[in-house]
């Protein structure tokens, strides 16, 4: 089921969100519906606040950029890069930072550059509840870093200077109000 995904404004993208357990309700349907609704905006990461819980769970699925010729040199690592993160705690964040522009589901048609370290080591667990503790780099831990800041409360905008929020307020206004065109289901603040 395609779930309606929350805009920029909603309380819930903001919170601090809490571990569940392996009994958590429903949790492969979630998982399930999680990652149509991702694939159904086209994109490539998706976590539990923006449909609206406020649980420490996310999916990532970069396997289309395995086909997308900026990404020739990494497609192969890309290609079945398809994951769920359950109760997920970023241990070590390493190497040079570097500009990516990213865009985010619950804030459409703002892109923006952000500085992300290049590796992460990542403690979670998976849709089985077998825990992990794994290392990432390149395209993969930048989504990663991406959906882990939804589960703390934060939006990639957060990262920006001052100048570049003060550039970008009167679009994030315009989506909180439902000003916004976009082709899959979204749910805006009251």
């Amino acid at each position: 089921m395609i779930l309606p995904i929350r805009a920029f404004g909603d309380a819930v993208l903001r919170k601090m969100c809490h571990d569940i357990s392996p009994d958590y309700p429903e949790l492969n349907t979630l998982i399930d519906n999680m990652f149509e609704t991702m694939q159904s905006a086209s994109g490539i990461g998706l976590a539990a606040p923006q449909v609206g819980l406020d649980i420490r769970l996310f999916v990532v699925d970069v396997s289309p950029l395995a086909e997308d010729e900026d990404y020739a040199d990494i497609a192969e690592e890309l290609k079945d890069f398809r994951k769920v993160f359950i109760n997920a705690k970023i241990l070590e964040e390493t190497g040079e930072e570097w500009k990516f522009n990213e865009g985010c589901l619950s804030i459409p048609d703002v892109r923006e550059d952000v500085k992300r370290k290049e590796t992460i080591k990542i403690e979670y667990f998976d849709e089985n509840f077998v825990k992990h503790t794994d290392t990432f780099s390149d395209m993969r831990a930048r989504v990663i870093q991406h959906e882990y800041d939804h589960i703390d409360g934060i939006l990639f905008t957060d990262h920006l200077s001052a100048l570049k929020k003060k550039l970008v307020k009167g679009k994030l206004m315009k989506i909180s109000h439902g000003d916004v065109a976009v082709n899959y289901k979204m749910r805006f603040p009251k």
